[in-house]
């Protein structure tokens, strides 16, 4: 029994020799996209970050690498840690990284300022082209920012640039919801009713605008306009803009509705 648990110890530190020397002769000598491949598809795991570490050993230049690896920190929350390796990917290349954290800047810090200080800077290195951060219109992204600043007058601007870019039956309808909202803020009520009217002409679906107009409206007395409008709020709700990681500056919710339900009671 005794030289039968000897062999067996044998074996099994045999097996485990050999599937050690396979494991780390892929982390260290398999193709660079293969493992890069699946560094990327298991985010944030701590197999995948010790990858990246092997890769960027191998690779100290490659800026994709590094944004790679800052990208499940971001969405996490821990942002000193992705940061660092995002200013890291911007460095070895600007031109590519730098909208992308102008965009986390925007949407997830609420660093205004410093959104619009990479959104300017990623202009001036693409001369004669209209960036689109994350796929979303720089322009969108600038008057967002200057919106969340509360400066209007600039929101409006960028809004409007953002239309020039993308041609008017192609603009983000959210575009017009923003320039709505920006016009109201200023009190001119007719120029934000016509933006909001002009969103719901592209979808009858954005909510945004409908609660907008509904609220419009009741200041201005309209009874029925308004309930007319919170009644195609309440009835297209699940189409508002949505996004799981981050609240939105024009986010509307289910409290908006039940507000404008009770003032009419």
């Amino acid at each position: 029994m005794k030289r039968f648990f000897k062999i067996f110890k044998i074996i099994l530190g045999v097996i485990l020799t050999a599937y050690s020397v396979v494991i780390i002769s892929f982390l260290v000598f398999s193709p660079f996209e293969d493992r890069y491949s699946l560094a990327a598809n298991m985010q944030g795991v701590f197999f995948s970050q010790s990858l990246f570490e092997i890769l960027k050993f191998q690779e100290p230049e490659n800026d994709e690498l590094y944004f790679e690896q800052s990208v499940p920190f971001n969405k996490r929350g821990y942002y000193a840690k992705g940061f660092s390796l995002l200013d890291k990917a911007i460095e070895l290349n600007s031109k590519v990284h730098l909208g992308y954290r102008g965009y986390m800047k925007l949407r997830f810090l609420r660093n205004y300022k410093a959104a619009l200080k990479d959104f300017d800077r990623l202009d001036t290195l693409t001369e004669n082209f209209v960036d689109a951060p994350w796929g979303e219109d720089i322009d969108f992204l600038r008057g967002e920012a200057y919106f969340g600043l509360e400066n209007y007058e600039k929101a409006i601007i960028h809004f409007k640039k953002s239309i020039e870019n993308q041609g008017e039956d192609w603009v983000y309808n959210q575009t017009y919801v923003y320039l709505g909202l920006s016009k109201y803020r200023l009190g001119n009520l007719e120029e934000a009713i016509t933006y909001h009217q002009k969103a719901l002409s592209q979808s009858k679906y954005t909510v945004e605008a409908h609660i907008a107009l509904a609220k419009i409206y009741a200041e201005q007395n309209k009874t029925e306009a308004a309930n007319t409008h919170l009644e195609q709020a309440k009835k297209y709700f699940n189409y508002k803009r949505d996004d799981p990681y981050n609240e939105y500056l024009n986010e509307v919710y289910k409290s908006d509705l039940v507000q404008w339900e009770n003032s009419r009671m």
